[in-house]
């Protein structure tokens, strides 16, 4: 339980012992949900990735349109899908590497 999440004596809505443990459990099942989903879904991270790239290297003044361009661009799932090429022949390479070692 984090720190912010106790009520004080005149926090009016503060929730009870029994409603933090359960929003508790709801948070560590979501937490738990989304990195499952993550693992899953690599293109996710690869997605972001190389936005996070392009913005850093481009530098956009509006942030909002230059994500919207990103995300709607019609190649955008043709990178997704180099780089899940490029990645899965560096997964083959380095079992290869440890099967020599």
């Amino acid at each position: 339980m984090e720190k912010h999440d106790l009520g004080g004596v005149n926090d009016l809505g503060a929730l009870s012992q029994a409603q933090q443990a359960d929003l508790n459990q709801f948070k560590i099942k979501t937490r738990i949900g989304n990195e499952k989903y993550l693992r899953e879904h690599p293109e996710v991270e690869w997605s972001i990735a190389g936005f996070l790239s392009d913005v850093l290297m481009k530098r956009p003044e509006s942030i909002r349109e230059f994500a919207a361009e990103y995300f709607t661009n019609p190649t955008l799932p043709d990178k997704v899908e180099k780089q899940l090429a490029i990645r899965l022949e560096k997964l083959k390479q380095n079992r290869v590497i440890q099967s020599l070692t």
